[in-house]
């Protein structure tokens, strides 16, 4: 066989043409009139059409014409299990406690494996054609290889980990060793998958001993993976720490050796000064799930601290938690939610649109400890790209493109998604699962799964067919 000289043009896997570029590298630059070659579901190079056409002679083109093409978006705190199967169903006039326990908990209970792989399938599915390429389970899951099977047939790069905690009588709780143990055994089956990686994921709150927290940082740090739980979303976890004589909760997990940049801490909203020092300090990441928190009435907007914290050096990212909480897994509006909510409480230096959409590519990717990976438009990262279609109405005119793709709710005009080069979203539609066989098993698994779980799901208004439907009459005005 004849070896190929180095340099010798050759196709590429895909080029994409004739588009903008919202590169989100360090300087920030968007390149006009401009072309991406994917190779090998890399970026392979950025430059004019003409020039990569002849580089990559013969290659598969995607017109982008009129469009603008961004870095897909990270999502670092998502529920994929039992939610996304009984969306918008639970009360939101509950208070968040009773929402989870009464309602959230047994329902995990009640899932089977095809739930789970189903659930994941769904989430992941919204999640991508909506811009979102990166998708971080933060770990009530049942079945994790099958969350991780349904997260990789819908085509998305993900973290999945199980339930980890030794609440008793809680489901799926156990004592620390044997939690520890499906812990590294969820890591170790997904260890090499190119696409959806396991990590160590506790509930936290205060559902964990300190055993059990101590433990799962110390597993982390031996498997050589990022670590997840959740902390002081409200008032709650404050109060039970301090019945329980420990310190405020983050201080309490800093004394136990938890904090740390492998560390991504969901919520973190109800911390106070020192609290907030100690994140910055040990490199802590907090994921800021604002739709979760206005839903739940939680006092995010007298609480919480997520731009000072980001201000004085912290790592920061953005989720959409559950479908009973963020109700749906899109970081676009999770991102003006936080532009939002910081700037009508009247921050001194509130988050401008530049810095949101940063959080939710390049500064979210980091945050996570995946900056090498994705999160922007640079060679050798993977190509996990939004195609948005800038002839759309809400496109026109073209203003500032991070004023526009924050407060101009872009998520809409998703076009096209690649996630690591493979093409996940063409034309708005799905390419990877059957929508309309997805639509017909979930409807079928959310009856059954209400049953199992032996939960009767209030409706507000009245539903009748309309062989006994009667209109009311209105009345003619005299």
């Amino acid at each position: 066989m004849t070896a190929v000289p180095p340099g010798t043009p050759a196709p590429a896997d895909l080029l994409i043409v004739d588009t903008d570029v919202v590169t989100m590298a360090p300087d920030r630059q968007v390149v006009t009139d401009a072309a991406i070659a994917v190779v090998g579901g890399r970026i392979a190079a950025v430059g004019t059409t003409d020039a990569l056409r002849a580089a990559h002679p013969g290659s598969p083109e995607l017109d982008a014409a009129g469009c603008l093409v961004v870095p897909g978006l990270v999502n670092a705190h998502q529920h994929t299990t039992a939610d996304p199967l009984v969306r918008s169903s639970i009360p939101d006039d509950v208070p968040s406690k009773q929402a989870i326990f009464d309602w959230i908990v047994p329902l995990h209970a009640a899932v089977d494996g095809d739930d789970d792989e189903l659930a994941a399938t769904l989430t992941a599915v919204e999640a991508l054609t909506r811009g979102v390429t990166t998708l971080l389970e933060p770990g009530t899951v049942a079945h994790p290889l099958r969350v991780a099977a349904g997260l990789r047939t819908a085509g998305i790069r993900g973290r999945v980990g199980r339930w980890g905690w030794d609440t008793p009588g809680a489901p799926y709780a156990a004592p620390p060793a044997e939690t520890l143990a499906a812990q590294a055994e969820t890591v170790a089956a997904l260890a090499g998958d190119d696409l959806v990686t396991g990590w160590i994921t506790l509930v936290g709150h205060d559902l964990a001993s300190d055993e059990l927290f101590v433990g799962a940082a110390d597993l982390a740090a031996r498997l050589d993976v990022p670590m997840t739980l959740h902390l002081s979303p409200g008032p709650d976890d404050v109060a039970a720490y301090a019945a329980a004589g420990r310190n405020r909760p983050v201080l309490h997990l800093r004394d136990l050796g938890v904090l740390g940049p492998r560390l991504v801490l969901g919520h973190a909203v109800w911390i106070d000064e020192a609290e907030l020092a100690a994140l910055v300090h040990s490199g802590t990441a907090v994921a800021s799930c604002p739709g979760a928190y206005l839903r739940l009435g939680q006092g995010f907007t007298r609480a919480g601290r997520h731009t000072e914290f980001l201000r004085a050096g912290g790592r920061l990212a953005l989720g959409a938690d559950s479908h009973n909480a963020g109700d749906t897994p899109d970081v676009w509006r999770a991102a003006r939610l936080l532009a939002g909510v910081d700037r009508d409480r009247g921050a001194a230096d509130p988050l401008r649109a530049d810095e949101i959409f940063a959080l939710a590519t390049v500064d979210g990717a980091n945050a996570v400890g995946l900056g090498h990976l994705t999160g922007s438009i640079e060679v050798g990262k993977a190509a996990d790209l939004v195609v948005l279609d800038t002839r759309t109405v809400s496109w026109i005119p073209r203003g500032d493109l991070p004023t526009q793709l924050v407060w101009g709710a872009a998520g809409h005009t998703v076009r096209d998604v690649l996630v690591d080069g493979r093409p996940v979203v063409r034309d708005r539609r799905i390419t990877t699962v059957d929508v309309d066989a997805l639509r017909t098993e979930a409807t079928q698994r959310r009856a059954a799964l209400l049953r199992r779980a032996g939960i009767d799901i209030p409706h507000r208004w009245p539903t009748v067919p309309a062989t006994q439907y009667r209109a009311r009459r209105t009345p003619r005005p005299a």
